[in-house]
């Protein structure tokens, strides 16, 4: 479980950088006049020209790479659920980097999602413990 959580930590530290970047990129492109078909290609023209979008889909791939290890690794029920830590490190990294005001009902939201995670990952040492042979009194007397 250890290396999971190391590739998670990981994972989600290159999620967060994608998020932050193409937070920073897309709020340099200007909204479209109309959704025609010509003015959608300009658009994505300026998106895929942009260097923050590119490396924020560069390390949003790099974090579902991430991710297929982990679900390789682990249940969906346990791997999934933890990657709403991302909520966390996004926040965090939204306050400081970006310098957005946080609200309280906000942290609350973060503290809730942490909460949510520690629940999980305490199940699952919980099923370990429990799929662990138990050892027979012969043993003990040994």
């Amino acid at each position: 479980m250890i290396k999971l959580v190391v590739i998670l930590f990981i994972a989600l530290t290159f999620e967060t950088v994608g998020v932050i970047s193409l937070k920073k990129g897309l709020v340099t492109l200007e909204s479209p006049k109309n959704y025609g078909t010509a003015e959608i290609i300009r658009m994505l023209g300026r998106g895929i020209t942009n260097k923050y979008i590119m490396l924020g889909v560069f390390f949003e791939a790099i974090f579902f790479v991430g991710l297929l290890m982990m679900m390789k690794m682990g249940e969906v029920s346990f791997v999934w659920p933890l990657t709403s830590l991302t909520f966390v490190f996004s926040t965090v990294a939204a306050k400081f980097y970006l310098h957005e005001e946080i609200s309280i009902v906000r942290w609350t939201g973060v503290i809730l999602i942490m909460c949510g995670a520690g629940f999980i990952t305490y199940s699952e040492e919980v099923k370990e413990r429990e799929l662990r042979p138990t050892p027979s009194l012969q043993e003990h007397r040994l």
